[in-house]
């Protein structure tokens, strides 16, 4: 494994384009675009500001950066096409969490709207932006809408005061409707499965349910309890560990790159012995967005495994099978857990906690690996690039490239 040098970054603004090929940075109001290989740079442009937003067109040849503080609020979305230079416009989105969905393909795309005091969603056909269906939905406050990998079916979810899942088909058909409770808080997180069979809906009673999509009825219940007692559960938990340096090494005065590993704090994993008690938050239940209930949900590439983070347990990452519908393994941190992400070719999930360090898990096992470089690089997210081969690791003020070699899959 090997890591490029620090690179500036602001805003924790880097992507990788959708072809692989390039990788997008902003400092402030300059944009960066690197040959995601050799990590020259190609293109360097300067905005009218800091840029706060930064995002790629689908097909790699076009950036689109967002400066907010000269921005105008407009209860309307405006489409611009770069084709023909035309633009629409689409009334009354309304301003929640995920308004807007676009398909995989990107034939259609389906917006949350509000008007008199209802909620509604658009599907519009993006060739042309014409109007397909427009339906009303059973929802008090519409929270999210979110598109099945394959397109055919719409998810559409309810304000945390209201458990509810809405399934509607391409047409506007309500195909089913789901709530596990009624006056508790209720959906906190959701994610479909690439295969789109399974939809994970994460809840602030620390459960996950997922649905099927024969049925659209629960297939099973996972819970995250702050004791893990089952022997078929592997705990995977990082150690500090006191950094070696052989004497071959050893000079004085020491290399700042030698002087640096010498006193930083480095660890590794131990298997830990069943039953193991697991650090659990007890939420303040007086203040808004209480830090409980599963927060976190992503599906592997190969839809054989969902990573998951209860919020009352925030220094863990739960690791299910699918195939089994058990808990397989659990990752126990030092830190609170800041990101997850599985790799797009293969069940290898890469988790980061605010520390200079990587952690790897696949089936094979799990695996600590510290960044080098000088001063304190604290990766508070990461992306991997499209092949599975490198990843994007991102912090504060600056970013690397880590280069993975890829693992066999048994």
């Amino acid at each position: 494994m090997n890591f490029s040098e620090l690179f500036k970054l602001s805003g924790l603004l880097g992507r990788f384009s959708p072809d692989g090929k390039c990788l997008a940075s902003c400092v402030q109001h300059r944009l960066v675009v690197r040959d995601a290989s050799s990590l020259q740079i190609l293109q360097l442009y300067t905005c009218l500001d800091q840029i706060q937003y930064l995002e790629w067109s689908s097909d790699s040849l076009f950036i689109l950066c967002a400066m907010y503080k000269r921005g105008i609020v407009q209860l309307r979305i405006t489409v611009w096409s770069l084709c023909t230079k035309s633009v629409s416009y689409i009334k009354y989105p309304k301003a929640c969490q995920q308004g807007v969905a676009f398909t995989k393909d990107g034939r259609y795309m389906a917006v949350a709207e509000r008007r008199d005091c209802k909620d509604f969603i658009s599907i519009f056909v993006c060739r042309n932006w014409q109007l397909l269906r427009h339906f009303d939905t059973e929802t008090q406050d519409l929270f999210g809408i979110e598109w099945a990998p394959n397109g055919c079916v719409l998810a559409a979810w309810d304000t945390c005061l209201e458990y509810k899942v809405l399934l509607y088909s391409l047409d506007g058909r309500l195909l089913s409707s789901y709530r596990a409770y009624e006056w508790p808080l209720g959906i906190k997180s959701i994610a479909w499965s690439p295969s789109s069979q399974f939809l994970a809906i994460g809840s602030f009673d620390e459960k996950v349910r997922i649905l099927n999509h024969v049925t659209w009825k629960k297939i099973t219940e996972l819970e995250h309890p702050a004791t893990i007692a089952s022997k078929k559960t592997i705990v995977y938990k990082e150690v500090e560990k006191s950094p070696t340096v052989g004497t071959e090494r050893l000079s004085f005065p020491p290399t700042r790159a030698l002087a640096s590993s010498l006193f930083s704090t480095q660890s590794k994993y131990d298997i830990s012995q069943v039953p193991v008690s697991l650090q659990y938050i007890k939420p303040v239940a007086d203040r808004a967005n209480p830090k409980v209930g599963v927060g976190m949900l992503a599906f592997s590439a190969d839809n054989c495994f969902l990573a998951t983070k209860n919020d009352n347990i925030p220094n863990a990452v739960w690791i299910w099978d699918i195939r089994k519908l058990k808990l397989a393994v659990v990752l126990e941190q030092l830190c609170t857990i800041q990101c997850f992400q599985w790799d797009p070719c293969q069940p290898r999930l890469a988790v980061c906690t605010g520390s200079s360090r990587v952690y790897l898990w696949s089936p094979a096992g799990s695996v600590v690996v510290q960044v080098p470089g000088e001063g304190d690089f604290q990766i508070m997210s990461l992306s991997w690039h499209s092949s599975g081969d490198s990843m994007l690791l991102l912090s504060k003020d600056n970013f690397c490239v880590c280069y993975l070699e890829r693992e066999e899959v048994k």
